[in-house]
């Protein structure tokens, strides 16, 4: 009896042993889960606040860049140009090669790139030797952006998405305030090549949060072949079309929107035919969310990113404000875009993204036909309300569109839809500009604005938001008849 009682005693003990051990196990399972989805977001909020950061902070430090390296208009407007046409060609094929090899390998030597070519534009002679290395900055960038939101979407569930995508567009918004006040202040204090040097232990940080801290590697298609014929047709589509919008509106821009529209038609042509695309142009053709969505994001990018460009003309000119007068005002409408950007992810986990995201492009066009009305007379306090409902309506659109993309594709097509919004946005962002130069060389020509272009400039800026609230209008109808995430993914 005593025998068996302490045989029985040593099986307790070693089902108790196995069993802690059991649970330990989990707890470390889940803890390193945890772990890994705190630090991708983290490290996808960092890398998302620095590229708007250094791109807005940089637009305020281009004047000083003027002033010591004495460039003509055209090749001072490629400093930050180049950056944005190297993004563009670079999103796609980098996310096709994060799906194939890794999308932790590519952000991470995308990262190591962006933040060797700040120290290099920092100690640059010449704008050419700037543009050089904003070129190679541009493909780091793209890098970054092609993979961070598709690491993040990885090691999410659906269910969580919404919110921590919302705090990953909010950071973006935190980037393009923060960037006009502190890049102002750096370029006063220090030069503008402190904006290239603070990004540098910012991007440090990120490097080294990637190699101690995010463990795992996600790929999707292993195994695919890269597709370098469709990869060059496609660069010189988009280098084309970016081309063509930026000399606008010269006949030679005609010239380059057709090629680039030629080209980009060979392409989709080409992605079809072959075994491994660099771009799945189906995910277009059949997926009625994706290509809605994508071309939501598209428009509304295309009528919102010149309104701080006009509006910063209004202000100056119109109402005789100062640069900082000027950003004090436009400030507004990021700050609430920040505030509200997480909510409206949050909120997309729970409610169909359709609705939240159609509510916010309405929002967005009442903004942009607010400011339509601006004339002489108007206050202060109407352009900031008019920026806050803009912001507001821009908060609710982004994130929610966000996780309506990423969430209607495959995990083997992460990299490629991370890739597809970073290129909508660029390609949105260029297009704005192009509206908004053609619209004020219509009106006003070449000639240098002076007080007696006034009116006409006026007459510009209306016209423009008018055109940007009829796209946000279009854009609208698109969210609406994208179709039900949930009700398609069940």
């Amino acid at each position: 009896m005593v025998a068996s009682n302490r045989l029985l005693t040593v099986a307790d003990i070693c089902e108790k042993h196995f069993s802690a051990n059991i649970c330990l196990e989990r707890d470390n399972r889940t803890m390193n889960a945890k772990t890994a989805k705190l630090s991708a977001l983290i490290i996808a909020s960092m890398s998302s606040f620095l590229t708007p950061f250094m791109i807005s902070s940089l637009n305020i430090a281009l004047p000083a860049i003027d002033r010591q390296f004495r460039p003509d208009a055209v090749m001072l407007s490629w400093v930050a140009t180049s950056y944005l046409l190297a993004a563009a060609v670079s999103l796609v094929p980098f996310g096709k090669l994060a799906d194939i090899y890794g999308r932790k390998k590519v952000f991470l030597v995308g990262q190591i790139i962006v933040t060797i070519t700040s120290w290099l534009a920092a100690i640059s002679v010449s704008v050419p030797m700037l543009i050089v290395f904003r070129i190679f900055q541009g493909i780091g960038g793209a890098m970054v952006f092609a993979t961070g939101i598709a690491i993040l979407t990885s090691v999410y569930p659906p269910e969580e998405r919404g919110r921590v995508l919302g705090i990953v567009v909010a950071a973006v918004y935190i980037g393009l305030s923060c960037g006009p006040f502190f890049g102002g202040w750096l370029t006063q204090h220090f030069t503008w090549r402190s904006i290239f040097l603070v990004n540098i232990p910012l991007g440090i940080s990120i490097i080294s949060l990637v190699v101690w801290k995010l463990r795992g590697e996600w790929t999707g298609a292993q195994g695919d072949k890269f597709d370098l014929v469709g990869t060059a047709i496609y660069a010189l589509a988009i280098v084309a079309l970016m081309y063509g919008i930026t000399i606008i509106p010269s006949l030679a821009s005609i010239g380059f929107v057709l090629v680039g529209v030629a080209a980009l038609a060979g392409f989709v042509k080409w992605e079809t035919r072959i075994q491994y695309p660099v771009f799945e142009v189906n995910l277009f053709i059949e997926n009625r969310t994706f290509s809605f969505s994508c071309l939501a994001a598209l428009i509304n990018y295309s009528a919102t990113f010149a309104v701080a460009f006009l509006l910063s003309l209004y202000l100056q000119y119109i109402k005789g404000l100062t640069p900082q007068g000027a950003g004090m005002v436009l400030i507004a409408q990021p700050i609430v875009m920040a505030m509200f950007s997480p909510m409206a992810g949050k909120l997309s986990d729970k409610i169909e993204p359709r609705v939240i995201a159609s509510l916010g492009m309405g929002l967005t066009t009442l903004g942009l036909i607010l400011l339509a009305l601006v004339n002489h007379h108007t206050t202060m306090r109407f352009v900031v309300i008019s920026l806050m409902v803009l912001g507001f309506g821009f908060a609710l659109f982004s994130s929610p569109n966000m996780n309506a993309i990423m969430s209607s594709v495959p995990m083997k097509y992460y990299g490629i839809a991370s890739g597809s919004v970073g290129t909508m946005r660029v390609l949105g962002h260029m297009l704005s500009m192009g509206i908004a130069t053609l619209v004020i060389a219509l009106m006003i020509g070449r000639a240098r604005i002076t007080p007696d272009l006034y009116p006409a400039l006026i007459s510009s800026v209306r016209i423009a938001f008018v055109i940007f609230a009829g796209l946000c209008t279009a854009g609208t109808l698109f969210s609406l008849y994208r179709g039900d995430l949930r009700s398609e993914s069940e």
